[in-house]
């Protein structure tokens, strides 16, 4: 026998309505999927547990897909990520950026020189916290540093000191002034501070 009409009406709707319930979710599960990719590196929701790979988690969606693209046209150096980030869309990218920006940054601690951590501080906050607030724990548009592995960043620094990486017209400003004043060793003590902020 042949549901009837109403019968066959509410049994339409139900399953549009699962279709439609379900689609912000399935939209959900494929940002987790495309994000399981990162966790090997970044840990997981982007809090990196490896001594040369960033943390990624709370980073503005703007720093992220900047970083991304520079990535993907290698006009950032890199070891994998070049390779890595090519076989990502640009809507990939966004959906990348959003999920880890909604991740909270964890600051497990590390070991610095605390002597370097001590003269880093004033140095940050006189070169430094125009971009990077908050003791670094805040970047608009640029990286955080706050509780940023160490060697990373090092390598970071190495790299726009040497040219590899690119420096927008403010930074490059900053990283004269301080390379003037200070010389290259007030670098290390900065970095020392900023691994040191939990």
């Amino acid at each position: 026998m042949r549901p009837s009409i109403p019968s066959r009406r509410l049994g339409s709707a139900l399953l549009l309505g699962a279709i439609l319930w379900s689609a912000p979710a399935l939209a959900d599960l494929e940002t987790e999927l495309l994000a399981v990719s990162c966790a090997a590196c970044h840990g997981t929701d982007g809090s990196s547990i490896g001594a040369a790979t960033p943390t990624i988690a709370s980073l503005s969606p703007e720093y992220f897909v900047d970083s991304m693209i520079a990535y993907k046209t290698e006009t950032r150096p890199s070891t994998v990520m070049g390779r890595i980030a090519k076989g990502y869309s640009d809507a990939e990218i966004d959906k990348l950026a959003e999920y880890f920006e909604g991740k909270p940054f964890e600051r497990p601690g590390q070991a610095v020189d605390q002597a370097k951590a001590d003269a880093g501080k004033g140095l940050a906050k006189k070169y430094c916290e125009s971009c990077h607030e908050e003791e670094g724990k805040v970047g608009e548009g640029v990286g955080v540093l706050a509780g940023q592995r160490l060697p990373y960043m090092q390598f970071s620094v190495t790299d726009f000191l040497s040219g590899r990486r690119a420096m927008e017209k403010r930074q490059k400003q900053k990283f004269d002034a301080l390379l003037a004043d200070q010389g290259r060793d007030a670098f290390d003590a900065i970095l020392h501070y900023y691994a040191s902020v939990k």
